[in-house]
């Protein structure tokens, strides 16, 4: 047999992606809603449909700072729109004069009402005068106090707001499985709104594992390797709007990891381990987790999947809360590979977001790559928009194994199980990282 004929071999004894990652979300839910306070709302995702209590605006109102009045007094004054303000007495322009019987701020209240030839001074947001549909700008007028010449006439209605212009009552503001922006916040909030129902945002615990890690703040050496997984899921699980907890390094000790997740369950909604997850002899989270118990089989199951890179993937629940768990590799790069194929999609599940993959695009590859025999692999790139519409992407250097390639890239270009080379030129499937940039 070739080595190309046992390389197909061993790949075809590894779980397609898509099957895995099929069977892992199916066994997840979304976190049950709760109710909260608006303003502890952004980031999460409403749980049910969103309905105007009231209008908005709630009143009618002036858009502008200016006078309101009534467009009948000061139709025949202007000519059109488009006529440019002159001062009273300049040849050839025409003014209109009125009364300016009262000034209206944002904080009036009392009921008012226009008569012929009156006016009143009003700030953006004031409540209209009854009979009032027009405010004339300010800088269209000489800006009188007592009475006003008004130089330019606007069209009926502008600078007005009528009640629920924009919103009316029993508008659907937004369906369930919206996330909640700042925008939407405020929208709420005109409306009336104090309280919604929303999915929490989850409770994500990342444990990194192995005798050989130590912390940040030293180089690593024989024998001892930084910790650089726990720091970057942390950001990762935090960057994707889950309350994230690093709790650290944990040793190969099979006591103290079983302790340690065991205590996590009481504050977490999803717990991620990195490292140990391959068949060596130092890989104690496999071993532990799996470990056949009373003729049952372990709380996480070790699949083999078609992922490149870092194809050992777990997936379980610890504790009597059943809370689920996903084991990564330990290879920083494999590690964030792993966490944006799995872990990220499981965290959107969680917390009843639409949709949970990354969105993807068709991108003109620029360079020639090959990929492993029957592996789906994911590798780092840049993608840039071209004139005239489409995309184009770069792979980055040293492939997805690097972690400055990870740092620099924009997207993940995609290359299936069937895909040894692609060719300059040849379209992929490229999926978009957000990169706050």
């Amino acid at each position: 047999m070739t080595a190309t004929a046992d390389a197909e071999a061993a790949a075809n004894e590894l779980t397609p992606l898509a099957d895995y990652l099929g069977s892992v979300l199916r066994r997840l839910r979304a976190l049950p809603p709760l109710d909260l306070d608006l303003t502890q709302a952004h980031g999460n995702v409403l749980a049910e449909d969103v309905v105007a209590p009231h209008a908005f605006p709630a009143f009618d109102q002036a858009a502008v700072d200016g006078y309101a009045a009534r467009w009948e007094d000061i139709s025949g004054g202007g000519r059109g729109p488009s006529y440019v303000p002159a001062p009273s007495g300049t040849p050839g322009g025409r003014t209109i004069r009125l009364n300016v019987v009262g000034d209206l701020g944002a904080a009036s209240w009392r009921p008012v009402r226009l008569t012929p030839g009156s006016c009143f001074s009003v700030a953006a947001g004031a409540p209209l005068p009854v009979a009032a549909d027009v405010v004339v700008p300010v800088e269209w007028t000489d800006q009188g106090m007592a009475a006003v010449e008004i130089f330019r006439t606007p069209k009926r209605g502008y600078g007005v707001r009528r009640a629920g212009e924009e919103l009316p009552a029993g508008t659907l503001l937004a369906r369930a499985g919206t996330y909640v922006s700042p925008a939407l916040v405020a929208v709420f909030a005109a409306t009336g709104i104090g309280h919604v129902v929303v999915r929490p945002s989850p409770r994500v615990v990342i444990v990194a594992t192995g005798d050989e890690l130590v912390d940040v703040g030293r180089g690593s050496q024989p024998g001892q390797v930084v910790d650089a997984n726990s720091h970057a899921l942390t950001a990762a699980a935090a960057e994707v709007g889950a309350l994230a907890y690093r709790v650290g390094i944990c040793d190969d000790d099979p006591e103290g990891l079983r302790g340690l997740l065991e205590d996590q369950t009481l504050r977490a909604d999803l717990i991620i381990t990195t490292g140990g997850t391959g068949t060596g002899p130092g890989d104690m989270v496999r071993r532990v987790l799996s470990r056949r118990e009373g003729g049952r089989a372990g709380p996480v199951t070790f699949t083999d999947v078609a992922l490149y890179p870092g194809t050992a993937l777990g997936f379980g629940t610890v504790g009597a809360e059943e809370v689920p768990v996903v084991c990564l590799p330990g290879d920083p790069g494999a590690a964030l590979i792993g966490f944006e194929v799995l872990a990220r999609p499981a965290i959107q599940l969680l917390a009843g977001a639409e949709p949970v993959f990354r969105p993807s695009v068709r991108a003109h590859l620029l360079e020639t790559v090959s990929s492993p025999t029957g592996l789906r692999e994911f590798r780092p790139a840049h993608v840039a928009e071209r004139r005239g519409g489409g995309y184009t992407v770069q792979p980055l250097s040293g492939g997805p194994f690097t972690l400055s390639g990870l740092a620099e890239a924009n997207g993940l270009l995609v290359l299936g199980e069937r895909v040894t080379t692609a060719a300059a030129g040849s379209t992929v499937d490229v999926l978009l990282l957000d990169r706050r940039r």
